[in-house]
């Protein structure tokens, strides 16, 4: 067990023998939680947010295709935006 200093912003240092087991990096984001009395810090990645609701999408089935290629893909998308848009337009 190795013992850290609580520095004066409330900063404590992990040792290099953790960050190398861990594989800690500059810039890693860890979890901090109080629990029975012990502090303890849990690595964590962060999804971004599009990415995080594209994995919901696929989750609820709300999903296209599959396609035979990027191509017929896109026209897909190309054609389902086209309805979308299709709005009477306003005089300016």
């Amino acid at each position: 067990m190795e013992l850290v200093t609580i520095k004066t912003k409330f900063q404590v240092v992990i040792p290099q023998s953790i960050r190398k087991r861990v594989r800690l990096d500059i810039g890693d984001l860890l979890e901090a939680s109080f629990e029975n009395g012990k502090i303890t810090f849990t690595p964590k990645s962060v999804v971004d947010r599009h990415l995080g609701e594209g994995l919901e999408d696929i989750a609820q089935g709300r999903t296209h295709g599959p396609y035979k290629s990027a191509t017929a893909a896109i026209s897909a998308l190309e054609r389902r935006a086209g309805k979308r848009h299709k709005s009477p337009r306003k005089p300016k």
